[in-house]
């Protein structure tokens, strides 16, 4: 699949590799991401530790247009994601004042626990939490999002034509009563003739029996046509 940009996702809590709480975050991303014209290549998820997280950063930033990541910018203990993502890029935490101003005039029950977000790393931008209190913030390609989800998707929401390149990747998808290895050969050969279209094929069973859902993927909307017209024709011939 031909996508203008690429990205990462890393999300990151104890409570997340634990299974304690779904990981809704990064496919929320993703879904987000595609119309944009950029391909998620890689998820993650990491616990509350700051090496780990900031080798993470330094190894996947540079492979990738834009790295996201969610989680840890609370005030709790275990709320490192400020604390790594300075280590990654080998900075200082400072102080942003207009931030620390802004969040001890919205907090003025315990201003000096809400300034405690205002500590970020040197250089880089702070991005504006419309629904809640942490401001998340963006360092090179690295951007830095809360972990809740209703906060993560407004803020996301704020700033998404940052992330717009090209045309968006659109798919097509239908499901069929079939096995995959049916028309594993008419998949094949999809990708063949159009290298361009992602082909995925996500087999289940249920009370109606085995099917098969196939989805083709693609920024070139002219491919997928022609790629999803023959592979419909195709199977339906076959079948």
């Amino acid at each position: 699949m031909s996508a203008t940009a690429t990205a990462s996702i890393l999300t990151i809590g104890n409570e997340l590799v634990s299974g304690d709480v779904p990981n809704t975050n990064a496919s929320w991303l993703a879904r987000r991401l595609a119309p944009l014209g950029v391909e998620v290549r890689l998820m993650a998820a990491l616990p509350d530790e700051i090496d780990a997280i900031a080798q993470f950063v330094r190894t996947e930033a540079p492979r990738v247009d834009f790295l996201l990541v969610t989680g840890g910018l609370g005030g709790t203990p275990d709320d490192l994601t400020r604390e790594a993502i300075a280590a990654a890029f080998g900075a200082e935490q400072e102080e942003v004042p207009e931030v620390a101003a802004e969040l001890r005039a919205r907090f003025q029950r315990n201003p000096e626990y809400a300034v405690r977000w205002a500590m970020l790393p040197r250089g880089s931008r702070p991005i504006a939490n419309p629904m809640g209190g942490a401001p998340g913030f963006a360092i090179e390609n690295v951007y830095v999002f809360p972990g809740l989800p209703s906060e993560m998707e407004a803020m996301f929401a704020s700033i998404e034509e940052e992330f717009r390149r090209g045309g968006p990747i659109e798919s097509w998808r239908r499901v069929y009563r079939t096995y995959e290895s049916v028309i594993s050969g008419t998949l094949a050969e999809t990708s063949v003739r159009w290298p361009g279209v992602l082909v995925g094929s996500y087999p289940s069973f249920g009370s109606g029996g085995f099917t098969v859902e196939i989805v083709l993927k693609s920024s070139d909307a002219a491919a997928l046509a022609a790629a999803s017209a023959w592979l419909e024709s195709a199977i339906e011939e076959g079948g």
